[in-house]
């Protein structure tokens, strides 16, 4: 299996694994994968009341064989997941991140 293949799979596990840990009605997480164009999210969804909710709880792109961590709205840091699951830190873009702060993060700048 090529990397960004086994990538896809390790994204895909832990999304799925995050998403089991929804309280359900009326406000549900949903993962939601677009191999096609490499981006992945766990994004809530629901309504609760008369508000209609959808928030994105964590969006992963894979961009140049990195992968890119845009948004982590979680307790549990899903890069750490991402680390235990096998992909090295060198690997891993902490997009969140403006720039010029990347290179302080331990993790890939670009």
């Amino acid at each position: 299996m090529d990397t960004v293949s086994h990538y896809r799979q390790l994204i895909r596990h832990q999304l799925t694994e995050y998403a089991s840990y929804s309280v359900g009605q009326p406000v549900r997480d949903d993962v939601v994968f677009d191999s096609d164009r490499d981006r992945y999210m766990l994004v809530s969804m629901g309504w609760d009341g008369l508000k209609h909710i959808v928030q994105p709880i964590i969006r992963i792109d894979i961009i140049d064989e990195k992968v890119w961590v845009q948004e982590d709205n979680t307790d549990r840091s899903v890069t750490d997941a991402l680390v235990a699951a096998g992909i090295p830190k060198q690997a891993i873009v902490l997009g969140f991140h403006p720039e010029h702060l990347r290179q302080h993060t331990g993790y890939a700048v670009s």
